[in-house]
């Protein structure tokens, strides 16, 4: 099968999807011959045009994984923005060393309801999003290396392709309910509304979280009011320069205290080809 032009795009809040797919993105296109051509999915204005692909495209798409599936408030932008018209796609998503539940089988599922055939597939740990004691320093150069040698077999499937390939296995179940968060005591916490506080002392009103949000949500004229939706991905938290921002809801702080304590054991790279 020969294939003209690749594709790589993520939304990726703090990085770690974005990193994961560049590595595979470039090893596969140094495999193929082709040099990858990256598209921002992060930023709202990034997901406002719809990208059309076809018979000679691949894609490289990757998502984080947010309560065991894609971002909910994400998925009718991959839905709605991207058509594959017959074009290739490998599947990734990362997770904070907890569990990626149901994650890829979402991402595989709305890829092949958009046109595109899925042929290959990937779960990858990486740092958590609401602590840096989960996944520290993932993807590492044993997941980088890992990652170049799927590219290689990913490849060596698509030089050897006759004709449309079947979907791509994964497991899980698309339609499988969010991951229900729980704190410290092992009971469900709720923290849908919590959002994030300022520490006006430290804050000089630069807008780098403005600006950093994913969703817009933070007023640029003063970066104290968050009056838009908060996915609590962290961005803000991660790029401000004078640690200025902070998350101070306690069902939160003890749903993270929760994961710290039971999910250090380092998860491995799991791949489907």
């Amino acid at each position: 099968m020969e294939l003209r032009k690749m594709t790589a795009l993520c939304f990726s809040a703090t990085g770690v999807t974005d990193k994961v797919v560049r590595i595979l993105a470039e090893a596969l296109g140094a495999e193929m011959g082709l040099f990858p051509s990256f598209r921002g999915f992060t930023k709202p204005a990034e997901r406002m045009e719809t990208l059309e692909f076809g018979s000679e495209d691949i894609l490289v798409v990757g998502s984080p994984t947010y309560a065991g599936r894609m971002p909910n408030k994400i998925v009718p932008d991959y839905q709605a923005k991207l058509r594959g018209n017959g074009a290739l796609a490998v599947a990734v998503v990362t997770f904070g060393n907890r569990a990626f539940d149901n994650s890829l089988a979402e991402l595989c599922a709305v890829l092949e309801e958009n046109g595109f055939c899925t042929i290959a597939a990937g779960a990858f740990p990486g740092r958590h999003a609401f602590t840096d004691a989960l996944g520290e320093g993932r993807p590492d150069w044993n997941d980088k290396r890992a990652i170049q040698a799927f590219a290689g077999e990913i490849a060596e499937k698509i030089r050897a392709l006759r004709g449309t390939p079947l979907p791509v296995k994964v497991p899980g179940n698309p339609a499988s309910p969010y991951y229900i968060p729980k704190g410290l005591d092992g009971e469900p916490v709720k923290f849908l509304k919590a959002k994030p506080r300022t520490d006006v002392s430290k804050c000089c009103n630069c807008g780098v979280c403005a600006r950093a949000c994913p969703m817009g949500a933070i007023c640029p004229d003063n970066v104290a009011e968050v009056p838009g939706t908060c996915i609590k991905c962290q961005s803000c938290v991660r790029k401000c320069t004078h640690h200025a921002k902070y998350f101070d809801d306690t069902a939160f702080l003890s749903h993270v205290a929760m994961l710290e304590k039971n999910f250090q054991t380092p998860k491995e790279i799991e791949l489907f080809l």
